[in-house]
């Protein structure tokens, strides 16, 4: 039977959320195409993973952990995947979007001969085909999309699929890959952000700064306000271009593409750049003096108000709210 197949990115030997919510998606879609769901994780020591992917859906896990995977290099690994789809012929294939999803996605299907939807926000499965519905023109329009022949490739927006709840008693048939890991491009190290810091693209709860803020000295404001929250810190493009912050932060449309549960916009306007890249979150607050800002038409709430009187008051509060439950 045809089944589904996933890729599950790991980064230092453990599994980003991404990977799950796309396990978690393949087995609430498996019903519909029968057959297993398969997930393939690539790099040295990484079988050690299978039970926590099987907790979430997967049947059959493919590992991949040959040293020479040890850094990520795009022909070795969609070698990998690829001679997993060859071999399972599978209905489906599902990809977390993720910075190496978006690079990885398109060469395994270019293998596979296969149509390829991205950015995925929701799929629908009857009679064993899929449909997908996908954002267009910076997300002011989406489109419902489906696919000629298999296997049907997509891969979905991170935060945007909901975890299943984890079996533990879920046992997974272990399958050891190899193929071929030479590679045109080599990577000699890697440099990563500083510990802690919680990654934008799986974050629940995101504050962002925008040129509001007036100077680099006050982006403070945002930080103490994400930190008081547990929250991942967010730039607009314009603070960005400014040089008070890194690229890394940017949310939009050029930047990094986000659906955090809550969403706090701080001095940004709401340019269709940024609104590209956060509106699908699932609660926006906006904090703006300017009544007119366009940010408040996507926001569910609006604090029309000073920046600069609003976010100590705020962080003072998440504050004492944080410590009266700890």
């Amino acid at each position: 039977m045809p089944g589904i197949v996933t890729f599950a990115e790991q980064r230092d030997g453990a599994l980003r959320r991404s990977s799950l919510e796309v396990v978690s998606e393949a087995r609430r879609q498996a019903a519909a195409f029968g057959g297993t769901v398969s997930t393939v994780v690539i790099g040295p020591g990484t079988e050690s993973l299978a039970a926590e992917l099987a907790s979430y859906g997967a049947d059959k896990v493919h590992v991949f952990d040959d040293a020479a995977y040890g850094s990520y290099a795009t022909e070795a690994w969609a070698r990998a995947v690829a001679s997993v789809i060859e071999d399972a012929k599978p209905a489906v294939v599902l990809f977390p979007m993720t910075a190496m999803g978006k690079d990885l996605a398109p060469r395994v299907a270019a293998r596979a001969d296969a149509g390829l939807a991205s950015d995925c926000v929701a799929l629908e499965a009857k009679d064993g085909k899929l449909k997908a519905r996908r954002p267009m023109y910076a997300g002011k329009a989406y489109a419902t999309v489906e696919w000629d022949g298999e296997p049907q490739m997509a891969s979905l927006r991170p935060n945007v699929f909901a975890l299943e709840t984890p079996d533990t008693s879920r046992s997974p048939e272990v399958v050891k890959g190899s193929a071929d890991t030479s590679a045109r491009a080599k990577v000699t190290a890697t440099e990563s952000a500083a510990a802690g810091k919680v990654e934008l693209t799986e974050a629940q709860i995101i504050v962002s700064g925008g040129r509001g803020l007036k100077a680099p000295e006050h982006f403070s404001l945002v930080t103490d306000l994400a930190e008081a929250m547990g929250a991942a810190v967010g730039a607009s493009r314009a603070v960005v271009d400014a040089g008070w912050v890194e690229h890394q932060m940017q949310v939009g449309q050029t930047g990094k593409t986000v659906s955090p549960s809550l969403y706090v916009a701080c001095g940004i306007s709401g340019a269709i750049q940024h609104l590209a890249g956060m509106s699908s979150s699932k609660f926006i607050v906006a904090i703006n003096k300017d009544p007119d800002a366009p940010i408040f038409k996507v926001a569910n709430y609006g604090i029309l108000g000073d920046v600069f009187e609003v976010l100590p008051k705020l962080t003072e509060a998440a504050k004492a709210h944080f410590a009266s439950i700890k």
